[in-house]
């Protein structure tokens, strides 16, 4: 039981600190994909870390398919895969110790918003794009 507590303590503070790390923190290159997408096109990026062979991950790509397709191309996607060993950098640059994650990353290049580790709905996810500035 002790184990469990402190289990969810550790979480709870690694969320809370990289949620604590959006704002006007400009978002790490660590890939060529990111130095590529991130900006692209006057965009927001979404960057999407995932196990390509994970279930969750599997249904969140699928959510961010059909949000692609609704929103006409409006925003940017970056995938950083633990398959890929050049994505490696990335997972220890943004904090991530879930998956799947998502970041937020405005068309400026900083990151506007962390979400929890998990799947994101299309709707939390549409919300979050429509409130950009």
């Amino acid at each position: 039981m002790r184990n469990i507590v402190w289990t969810v303590l550790a979480v709870t503070l690694l969320t809370l600190a990289s949620i604590a790390q959006a704002g006007n923190t400009p978002a790490p290159l660590s890939t060529p994909e990111l130095k590529q997408t991130i900006g692209a096109n006057g965009k927001a990026t979404l960057i999407f870390f995932q196990n390509p062979n994970g279930g969750p991950c599997k249904n969140q790509k699928a959510i961010l398919d059909k949000l692609t397709e609704v929103r006409k191309k409006s925003f940017n996607i970056a995938s950083v895969s633990t398959m890929n060993q050049n994505d490696q950098k990335a997972f220890y640059d943004y904090g991530v110790r879930s998956l799947p994650s998502l970041v937020l990353v405005d068309k400026k290049g900083n990151i506007s918003k962390v979400f929890p580790p998990g799947i994101q709905s299309i709707e939390t996810l549409s919300v979050t794009l429509d409130g950009l500035k």
